[in-house]
C-alpha cells in the first residue's frame, strides 16, 4: 500500500468527499475500550462515531442478503455464503470445501458473523442457506464443532438438523466434535461405512484445508487492517494536515499498530503460514511514524479509575499520585530492561530514557511500554499492561495460581526447580489493566530461544549445550503438568499463562545448573 503524505491525505478528502462509512466506525470503535465507551457518552469521538449507530446496525442487518460464491471466484477455492448489507458491508460468512468422495460431501470449514451483527440472527440465516445448498446438491454436509460446549452457540448445528457423527458411524477415538448433516436425497440409505471413511478422509487432509484457510484469513485481515488505517487518516485529516498532535491521535494511532504487532506475532504460529501474504504491505505515512506512542486513553475516553483486586498493603505503599493517576504514572516508568529492548537500543543508538514513536514500535516488532518497572519496599516488582477486557481472566488466573503454590512446592520440572509468579496488585485505569508481578531472574521462554538464535554470544553456548532444546522440553513439561493441575476446573484460556526460564540479565546469559545427570535450567516460573 503507497505511503501518504498529510497533504495527500488532505487533497484526497477533499476531492473524493469520503467520509467514514459503518464499516469505518466499527473498525475505529474496537481500537476503543468497551468501558471506556459505556462511561463517556459526551466524549467527542464517541458522540461522532456512536451517532445512530444501533440504529445503523439494525437497518444494515434488516436489508442484508445472502451471495453464494462460486469457488472460482475465491483466493483458495472455497465455496462461500456471504451476508453482506446493501452499502457493501460483510456481515458473515461461511466456508466450506468439496469432497467428492465416497460420497458427495461439503465440509463446512467455519461459519463467522462480525461481532457487532451478532445475536441478530444471522448465523441462523447462514446455516439454513447452507441446509438448502446441500438439500440442492444431494450432498452429505460435514463439521467440526469447535464451538466451547458451555457456549450458549454449542447446539446452533443440532437446531438446524445437524446430528452427531457417532449417531451414523457408532464411537469414534477422533478428539472432535463431529457432525453430519444428511439430505433428504440421502435419508434411508446405509451410510455408516461411507461416513466412516469420508471422516478418515477428512482427517488425512485436515491440516492441508486449515492451511489454506489460514491464508484466506492472513490475506483478509491484512486487508481489515489497511482500511482501519484509512479510516484512522480519515477521521483525522485534518489534524494531520494542519501538523497538530492530539493525545486522542497519539492514541488511536498506537493502538492501531500495537494490535497490528500483536497480529503478526500471531500469524508466525499459524499452521502452513510462510509469510506470503506479509504484513509489509501496510506502510506507515511519515507524519504518523513520527507521533510519540500514547498507551492510555486520553481523560476525556477514560472511565474512572478503579482497585480491582490484590495485596492492599502494597496498594498502600503507591505513593499518593499512583492511586490519583494509575495509567500516567505507571506508563512513566522506566521500561522491563529485557535483553531485546536493550540490543535494539543499542543498535539505534538510543537510551532508555528516550521516548518511543509509533515508527519505533513497528521497527521494534514489540511493544515495549508494555513491562515497566517499579522499586517498593526494596523489592523489584514488574507492571504490566493487558487490554482491560482481559482482567477477569487475569482473576481467575490469580486465583489459580495461588491455588497451585501450595501443590506445586518442591515440584521440579526436567530437573528445573518450578516457582509461581502470580499478580499481586490489579489495576485498571484508562481502558488499560495493569498488573504488578516480582520480578523474576528469568526471561519469557520465547525470548530466551531467540536470544540464543541471534546474539553471537549465545550461539556457540547453545550450539554445545542445546539450550533451545533444553527450554522447548522443559516449557513442553511445564504444560502437561499445568493441564492435570487444571484438569476439572473452569480455566482461563491456556494461551494467558505464559513461563519464564531462569536467565542472567546483567550478563545476558541462561542460568543452567549441571550435574552428572546432565544439564537442565535452574528454574522454570509459571506466571
Amino acid at each position: 500500500m503507497k505511503s501518504l503524505t498529510a497533504e495527500q491525505i488532505a487533497q484526497s478528502s477533499s476531492t473524493t468527499g469520503r467520509r467514514l462509512s459503518l464499516h469505518d466506525r466499527l473498525g475505529l470503535i474496537s481500537l476503543i475500550d468497551e468501558g471506556m465507551r459505556i462511561g463517556s457518552a459526551d466524549s467527542p469521538i464517541v458522540a461522532d462515531l456512536f451517532n445512530d449507530l444501533w440504529d445503523l446496525i439494525d437497518r444494515t442487518v434488516s436489508g442484508s442478503k445472502l451471495d453464494r460464491l462460486k469457488p472460482e471466484h475465491t483466493a483458495n477455492g472455497f465455496k462461500v455464503i456471504e451476508v453482506n448489507g446493501e452499502s457493501g458491508e460483510n456481515l458473515g460468512r461461511l466456508n466450506m470445501l468439496y469432497l467428492n468422495k465416497p460420497i458427495p460431501c461439503y465440509y463446512l470449514v467455519y461459519v463467522e458473523v462480525a461481532p457487532p451483527f451478532r445475536n441478530k440472527g444471522l448465523g441462523s440465516r447462514i446455516l439454513q442457506e447452507m441446509r438448502a445448498f446441500l438439500t440442492e446438491k444431494s450432498a452429505v454436509g460435514i463439521l467440526d464443532n469447535i464451538i466451547p460446549r458451555n457456549d450458549p452457540t454449542f447446539h446452533i448445528y443440532a437446531k438446524h438438523h445437524w446430528r452427531p457423527i457417532e449417531e451414523i458411524i457408532g464411537p469414534t477415538d477422533d478428539h472432535g466434535v463431529y457432525m453430519v448433516f444428511v439430505p433428504p436425497s440421502f435419508r434411508g440409505k446405509k451410510l455408516k461405512e461411507p461416513v466412516r471413511r469420508l471422516l478418515y478422509h477428512l482427517q488425512r487432509k485436515r491440516a492441508a484445508i486449515d492451511m489454506r484457510d489460514n491464508e484466506q484469513m492472513v490475506a483478509r485481515t491484512i486487508e481489515e487492517f489497511k482500511e482501519l488505517y484509512r479510516a484512522l487518516l480519515t477521521y483525522f485529516e485534518q489534524a494531520l494536515a494542519e501538523g497538530r498532535v492530539t493525545p486522542l491521535m497519539q492514541f488511536m494511532f498506537t493502538r492501531y499498530v500495537t494490535k497490528l504487532l500483536g497480529f503478526r506475532r500471531r500469524i508466525g504460529q499459524l499452521l502452513g503460514y510462510t509469510g506470503g501474504e506479509s504484513l509489509e504491505q501496510i506502510v506507515l505515512d511519515p507524519v504518523v511514524r513520527a507521533l510519540p506512542i500514547q498507551s492510555y486513553a486520553p481523560r476525556d475516553l477514560a472511565s474512572n479509575p478503579a482497585f480491582v483486586s490484590g495485596d492492599r498493603e502494597l496498594w498502600l505503599q503507591l505513593p499518593e499520585v499512583f492511586k490519583k493517576h494509575p495509567a500516567r504514572m505507571i506508563e512513566s516508568l522506566p521500561n522491563y530492561r529485557r535483553p531485546s529492548l536493550l540490543a535494539w537500543l543499542e543498535t539505534n543508538r538510543k537510551t532508555s530514557s528516550d521516548s518511543l514513536t509509533i515508527g519505533d514500535l513497528m521497527d521494534l516488532g514489540f511493544d515495549p511500554t508494555r513491562l515497566k518497572e517499579i522499586n517498593l519496599g526494596g523489592i523489584d516488582y514488574i507492571f504490566e499492561r493487558v487490554h482491560s477486557k482481559l482482567l477477569p481472566d487475569q482473576e481467575r488466573k490469580k486465583q489459580l495460581l495461588e491455588e497451585m503454590e501450595g501443590l506445586l512446592a518442591g515440584e521440579r520440572v526436567r530437573n528445573a526447580s518450578v516457582k509461581i509468579n502470580p499478580p499481586l496488585l490489579i489495576i485498571r485505569d484508562r481502558g488499560n489493566g495493569y498488573i504488578l508481578r516480582r520480578k523474576v531472574d528469568g526471561i519469557h521462554w520465547e525470548e530466551a530461544l531467540a536470544q540464543l538464535q541471534s546474539q553471537s554470544g549465545l550461539k556457540a553456548l547453545n550450539s554445545s549445550l542445546r539450550v533451545d532444546k533444553m527450554i522447548t522440553s522443559t516449557i513442553r513439561r511445564a504444560r502437561e503438568l499445568l493441564s492435570a493441575r487444571l484438569e476439572g476446573k473452569e480455566s482461563p484460556p491456556a494461551d494467558l499463562f505464559t513461563f519464564f526460564v531462569s536467565w542472567n540479565l546483567e550478563t545476558n546469559q541462561p542460568r543452567i545448573a549441571v550435574d552428572p545427570s546432565g544439564s537442565f535450567l535452574e528454574s522454570i516460573w509459571f506466571a
